[in-house]
C-alpha cells in the first residue's frame, strides 16, 4: 500500500516555525526521525518512508501554501495513489493550540491551503488532520497571527504534539481513518 502524506506550509527561511507552518514541521520531524533524506522535486520536497510493509510519499509543496492543490495533484497522479490514501497536514485557527483532529471529508473552513487542495481535486472529500494553532489574535490581524512565529511556551510544547500528529499518519495507514479518527479525536 501506498500513501500521501502532504505537509502544508510556505517555503523559506522566513517562514520557518510559524504556525501556518506546522504541517512542514510534522513531517520533517518524521523524516528526521526514520533518516529520510528529502529531495527537491517537482513542485515539491519528496521523502519516502517505509513503516509496516506501507509506503509512505511526503511532500512539502514548493508552491506556496496558496497553491498547494498543483503539487498535491501532480504528486497523487505521479505516485498513483488515490485520494482516499492522501492525508493532509494543516494549521487551524478554530482550534486551540496543540489540538489535533483528523476528518475524512469537509469544507476548507477559508484555508487556502485547503480550498486549492479541494478546486485542484475537484473535491472536498479527502483525510486532513487539523492542528489547532489557537485564534490570540485582534480582529483583522489573522494573516499576521498565522505567519507569526509560535510562542516559546508553544514551542516548547510541540515535539510532543507533532508526534501525536506521526502516531495518527501512521495509525491512518496500518488502520485506516474511521478508526483513527476514534482513536486520536477529542484526546
Amino acid at each position: 500500500m501506498k500513501y500521501l502524506i502532504v505537509g502544508l506550509g510556505n517555503i523559506g527561511a522566513e517562514y520557518a516555525e510559524t504556525r501556518h507552518n506546522i504541517g512542514f514541521m510534522a513531517v520533517d520531524q518524521w523524516a528526521k526521525e526514520e533518516s529520510a533524506t528529502w529531495s527537491f522535486e517537482r513542485l515539491a520536497y519528496r521523502c519516502e518512508i517505509k513503516f509496516k510493509g506501507r509506503s509512505f510519499i511526503l511532500i512539502k509543496p514548493t508552491t506556496y501554501m496558496n497553491l498547494s492543490g498543483k503539487a498535491v495533484n501532480y504528486w497523487l497522479q505521479a505516485e498513483k495513489i488515490e485520494a482516499a490514501n492522501m492525508l493532509v497536514i494543516v494549521d487551524d485557527l478554530a482550534l486551540p493550540f496543540g489540538t489535533i483532529r483528523m476528518k475524512t471529508k469537509g469544507s476548507d473552513a477559508g484555508h487556502n491551503g485547503l480550498a486549492d487542495i479541494a478546486k485542484n481535486l475537484g473535491s472536498t472529500t479527502y483525510n486532513r488532520i487539523r492542528f489547532g494553532i489557537g485564534d490570540d489574535y485582534q480582529r483583522g490581524r489573522q494573516v499576521d497571527y498565522v505567519l507569526s512565529k509560535f510562542g516559546k511556551d508553544e514551542m516548547l510544547a510541540i515535539p510532543e504534539r507533532v508526534d501525536k500528529v506521526i502516531e495518527a499518519i501512521k495509525s491512518f495507514g496500518t488502520i485506516g481513518p474511521e478508526r483513527t479518527m476514534n482513536f486520536f479525536n477529542g484526546k
